[in-house]
């Protein structure tokens, strides 16, 4: 048994007895991470590639129903359209948009992956939103309208100057 094994069988270990404590993270917490060490792996091999960045959203999308699709289309419309020099690809499952240094600037979460109330679109530090001391850099939405298309596109264009 080679020692990666073993590390892998003990972390399942300590994953079940954390999970039957209701301590640690979620299901759906741990789902995530894992999507991301996949989604790191697969960003290691494209390198960035627009195509491949692409192709993970509308398959992010793609799994999604309901509100949460319609959120994430509107999302990547503007996103595309407002900031073309930003790099797509996926964030935890999710999907978002990254800077030409690979660090992600906006993101949309949909309810259904936490079991929320509403989906959220957030934006990392590196979104230049700056306002002061005190600015929002997270947002609940619930259904996507014109209203929220337009300002959300004002603060794509603020984020990504």
């Amino acid at each position: 048994m080679t020692s990666t094994s073993r590390s892998t069988g003990l972390t399942d270990v300590k994953e079940q007895i954390m999970a039957e404590r209701g301590e640690g993270l979620s299901k759906e917490e741990r789902d995530a991470v894992k999507d991301r060490a996949k989604e790191l792996r697969a960003e290691a091999k494209a390198g960035k590639n627009r195509a491949a960045g692409e192709q993970a959203i509308r398959e992010a999308i793609d799994a999604m129903s309901g509100e949460d699709r319609a959120i994430a289309e509107g999302f990547y419309k503007v996103v595309s359209e407002v900031a073309p020099q930003l790099m797509p690809k996926t964030y935890y499952g999710m999907p978002a948009f990254a800077n030409g240094e690979g660090k992600v600037v906006t993101f949309m979460q949909p309810a259904d992956k936490f079991k929320a109330r509403y989906a959220t679109i957030g934006f990392e530090d590196r979104a230049n939103l700056d306002d002061g001391d005190f600015w929002p850099i997270g947002f609940a939405v619930r259904t996507w309208t014109p209203a929220i298309e337009q300002r959300f596109s004002e603060l794509v264009a603020s984020a990504a100057s």
